[in-house]
């Protein structure tokens, strides 16, 4: 019996939570940094995602939050708003956690934010 890698648990999560889109990042790493595409199956996916103590929905809920906040990572939001909404929170959630940044990260990156989800729910299924 062996046990699952770090690499190998990443890329069971990655492609549970993000799919395709979690993927073609992995796929777009592999010309220029393959070393980094293992990385982000390690440790992000492999390690933190993995963890007990959150479910995914939870940790999609933060890291949209998280992404939103930063206001410099529009491509890795939109991957996560796709996520999010993989693991089961609403377009309706997705909005009020992108205007809560704007309390706490400002107008423009809630702003921002909900562009970003506006193009994502514009090319994924409608879900709710």
């Amino acid at each position: 019996m062996t046990s699952e890698t770090r690499l190998d648990r990443g890329r069971r999560m990655l492609d549970r939570i993000d799919g395709e889109a979690g993927q073609n990042v992995i796929d777009a790493l592999e010309d220029i940094a393959p070393d980094f595409a293992t990385y982000l199956f390690e440790y992000p996916f492999g390690d933190i995602m993995s963890r007990p103590g959150l479910g995914l929905r939870e940790r999609e809920i933060a890291t949209v939050a998280a992404l939103c906040a930063l206001g410099t990572a529009e491509n890795q939001l939109k991957v996560h708003i796709q996520a999010a909404l993989n693991c089961g929170v609403s377009r309706d959630e997705i909005i009020e956690i992108l205007m809560q940044m704007s309390v706490y990260a400002g107008f423009p990156a809630a702003l921002n934010g909900l562009m970003a989800a506006k193009q994502v729910f514009a090319d994924a299924p409608a879900r709710s």
